[in-house]
């Protein structure tokens, strides 16, 4: 019943956008997150990848104004059903509700941005010797198709209670022994007197597609892959640029690890050159702190937008 309940409020927004399927004929359109973390974090993935889309609260749907694309806004749970249906071509979704809706969709590219992982957990104060603890326990959960699976698995049988938001509580008001839920930091655990006991699965935002799209939008989606990789491939990356007495240049080249071989550029000092490399920002301060005591002068850090391998 819940499923034809979905497919009827998917096919009733449809129809309400018959205007909008005739701008374009041959433009990938686009499921996203309707608002929170993972809609900024969409947003922001297609603004450095140069997609320019203007969204207001009050948009069902937008055109991009630079690229052969349209967004459509949805609730997160509404997208992998959009996606294999064929409303939308592809879909940006949280790995966890791809996986709870288990729609015949696939996964096209894993995007590294809203992270978490999927738990249990119990009241901190309880024993828990293993998995086993929730044989007989009720759970609550607002991903049955998850949890059902993985203690199938392990061959536990608990009372599943399904439950939509503030999952959290459910132990505190005495509704459930445990629960499953999202976990990114775990303060709300903690808050909630709860702490976690079993990781089932880890999850993060992914780009999800049709498969059935025909080439035309298949060239559309790997220009805007390589685009999107173009920008995860500069995360975290310093462009470096430096001084360096040539005496010392095979020692500094040493402890550098460029992409392929720094770029070494003479100097009108006979004595220098210029070496130029890029730097991940997690070994950034120990390698310039090595760069130093080896005589490099003149360091110049430059952040990095996109980043073509």
């Amino acid at each position: 019943m819940q499923n034809y309940t979905k497919s009827c409020t998917i096919a009733h927004f449809c129809v309400n956008l018959p205007r909008f399927n005739m701008i374009l004929t041959m433009m990938l359109r686009i499921a996203v997150q309707s608002k929170g973390r993972l809609f900024d974090d969409t947003m922001n993935l297609l603004a450095e990848a140069d997609i320019k889309v203007s969204a207001t609260k009050r948009t069902l749907l937008a055109q991009a104004s630079n690229f052969p694309m349209e967004v459509l806004y949805l609730r997160d749970d509404d997208i992998p059903q959009s996606v294999a249906s064929g409303i939308a071509d592809i879909g940006i979704v949280g790995e966890n509700e791809f996986m709870e809706r288990g729609e015949d969709a696939e996964i096209l590219s894993r995007l590294g941005f809203s992270k978490c992982r999927m738990s249990l957990a119990i009241p901190k104060d309880a024993e828990y010797g293993g998995v086993e603890w929730f044989n007989g326990k009720k759970i609550a959960t607002s991903y049955p198709c998850i949890l059902r699976r993985f203690l199938g698995e392990k061959g536990i049988h608990a009372d599943i209670h399904v439950i939509t938001g503030s999952v959290e509580i459910s132990t505190s008001i005495g509704i459930a022994d445990g629960i499953f839920d999202i976990v990114s930091s775990g303060s709300t655990l903690v808050s909630n007197n709860l702490r976690e006991v079993e990781v089932v699965a880890n999850s993060e935002a992914v780009l999800i597609g049709n498969k059935s799209l025909g080439e035309e939008k298949r060239r559309l989606l790997r220009e805007m892959l390589f685009r999107f990789e173009a920008v995860r491939n500069a995360e975290d990356k310093k462009y470096i640029r430096m001084n360096a007495p040539k005496a010392r240049l095979s020692e500094i080249v040493s402890v550098l690890p460029g992409l392929k071989s720094p770029t070494v550029i003479p100097l009108a000092d006979p004595e220098w050159c210029s070496v130029h490399t890029v730097l991940s920002q997690k070994c950034f301060w120990e390698i310039i702190g090595k760069l130093k005591e080896m005589g490099a002068q003149g360091i110049l850090v430059t952040p990095i937008e996109k980043m073509i391998l």
